[in-house]
Formats: C-alpha cells, sequence, structure tokens
C-alpha cells in the first residue's frame, strides 16, 4: 500500500441543489466521472428543481469558515472550484481563508461567478458582485463567466461579437485573473464558442445541441476544469478536456429523463448505459 500514489482531490465551494442538477452535486459528479476525489464546503442551500428556486438559505459565515478549515486542515487539496458564493460576508471569508491558504499552497483556483440560475432566478446579490469582482476574482486561476455574468461583472452589455468577447475577457483577466474562459453559450448563434483568454489563448467551438437538459452546464464545466488542474494538467488541457466531456454530456443528457422542466446534463455518461 506504501507505494500507491495519493490520489488528486478537488475541493467546491458551492451552493447546494436539492434537484441534483447544479451546484455542489453537479461538482461532486463532475469530479468523480473525471477521476478526482470531491470535498465540499456548501455556502448556501436551496430548494429548487428542474423548473424552479423555491428558495434560498445562506449558510452562516462562521460555518462556511469552519467548513474550509476543516477540509484544508486534513486533505491535500490539489484544486479548488468556487460557484455560488451567497453574499458578501460569504465571499469575504472564503476570499480570506482561501488567499491564507494559498500563500503557502500556491494551487489552482476555478471561480464560477454564478449569478443566475437557468431557471432565470437570481443567486448572487448586487451588492455582492463588487465583493466578488474585488476579493476573489484576483485569486483565480481560470474565471468562467457565461457572457450576461461577464457583462455584469464589468458592468458592460453582453458581447455581441466575437471581439466583444474577446476585449470583455481582456478587461476581466486585467483585473487579476490569470485565465478567463468566455463562455458563449448564450450567443445568438448555432455554433457555441468559448474564448480562453490569457497567457495560453484558446478557442473552441461545437455545434448548438437541441436539447433542454442543460441545467448545470456552468458548474460542470468549472469542476471538470478544476478536475484537470487537479490532476497536474495545463490550462490549456484541462478546459480542451473538460470541453470535450461536457459536450459529450450535453448531447447524452436527454437520456436521464430527469424533472419536467431543464434537466441536468448526463455527468456520467462514459459509465452509465441506456436501460
Amino acid at each position: 500500500m506504501s507505494g500507491l500514489q495519493p490520489h488528486p482531490i478537488a475541493l467546491t465551494i458551492a451552493g447546494s441543489d436539492s434537484g441534483g442538477g447544479a451546484g455542489i452535486q453537479a461538482d461532486l459528479k463532475s469530479f468523480s466521472a473525471l477521476g478526482v476525489y470531491g470535498a465540499s464546503v456548501i455556502t448556501a442551500i436551496t430548494a429548487q428543481n428542474t423548473r424552479t428556486v423555491a428558495a434560498v438559505e445562506g449558510v452562516s459565515p462562521a460555518m462556511v469558515a469552519a467548513q474550509i478549515d476543516a477540509v484544508f486542515g486534513d486533505l491535500d487539496v490539489r484544486a479548488v472550484k468556487i460557484g455560488m458564493v451567497g453574499g458578501a460576508d460569504v465571499i469575504a471569508i472564503v476570499a480570506d481563508r482561501l488567499a491564507a491558504f494559498l500563500a503557502d499552497n500556491p494551487i489552482p483556483v476555478v471561480l464560477d461567478p454564478v449569478m443566475v440560475a437557468k431557471s432565470g432566478d437570481a443567486l448572487l446579490p448586487d451588492e455582492a458582485v463588487a465583493a466578488l469582482r474585488e476579493q476573489l476574482l484576483p485569486l483565480a486561476t481560470v474565471l468562467t463567466p457565461n457572457l450576461p455574468e461577464a457583462a455584469r461583472l464589468l458592468d458592460r452589455t453582453s458581447a455581441a461579437t466575437l471581439q466583444d468577447m474577446r476585449e470583455q475577457g481582456q478587461a476581466l483577466s486585467a483585473l487579476g485573473a490569470a485565465h478567463v474562459l468566455m463562455k458563449g453559450g448564450h450567443a445568438d448563434s448555432d455554433i457555441c464558442t468559448d474564448l480562453l483568454v490569457g497567457p495560453e489563448p484558446l478557442t473552441l467551438t461545437a455545434p448548438r445541441q437541441q436539447t433542454r437538459n442543460t441545467h448545470g452546464t456552468g458548474c460542470s464545466l468549472s469542476s471538470a476544469i478544476a478536475a484537470g488542474l487537479a490532476q497536474g494538467m495545463t490550462v490549456t488541457q484541462a478546459v480542451t478536456r473538460a470541453h470535450g466531456w461536457l459536450q459529450k454530456a450535453i448531447s447524452t443528457a436527454d437520456e436521464l429523463a430527469v424533472g419536467l422542466g431543464h434537466g441536468p446534463v448526463h455527468h456520467f455518461h462514459a459509465f452509465w448505459r441506456q436501460a
């Protein structure tokens, strides 16, 4: 047993989705599907399903801090993914604890600036946007905003062209993120284009898939990137693998038939077989 290599561990700091398609649940599924052990810090509890977010209740900053301290105090975390963080008080705690850990353990951080659920329900208060931009964004190895999220972080209108996407990605990078993955799924096009802006630029495209089961795509993509980074991949390697894996998860999502609204992607498409 002593000759075995430690298994890569990734930590997700995010909210819980009771429907299981996004948030902490999607993050842990993504880690597991890609061969990484997942740990979690829950920042908020949501009562939601594939159709709506019925209620949101934040976890106290003290409890968030206690969870982070417990994980970092024992587990050999190789990468961190941050998703839904709730209010400015929780953001401050996460930033403080994470900055202290990173000072002695420079591991990659993937920040997914979750602001709105697939159902359209707001998940980040207006007053917390500035706190996320100023306190968490500079800690990010990879920032993964969709077009509305990038626009809100920059207080601009959503990018309408690839050049707009590139310019907004560069503006977010100037705020401190080492790499910015501008996700183009919200663009009005039959081809979805993601742009990685930073030291390792990359353009990834995929045909738009005809399915309504895309709940948790952002959470799953950012977690898949974090999984790759935990395994020692470069940013471009991790983003490229995550992109291909998610496209397959979307293309097989209809096999799950979960819920009556926007169902989840199929995280375990490589392992499960349709009955």
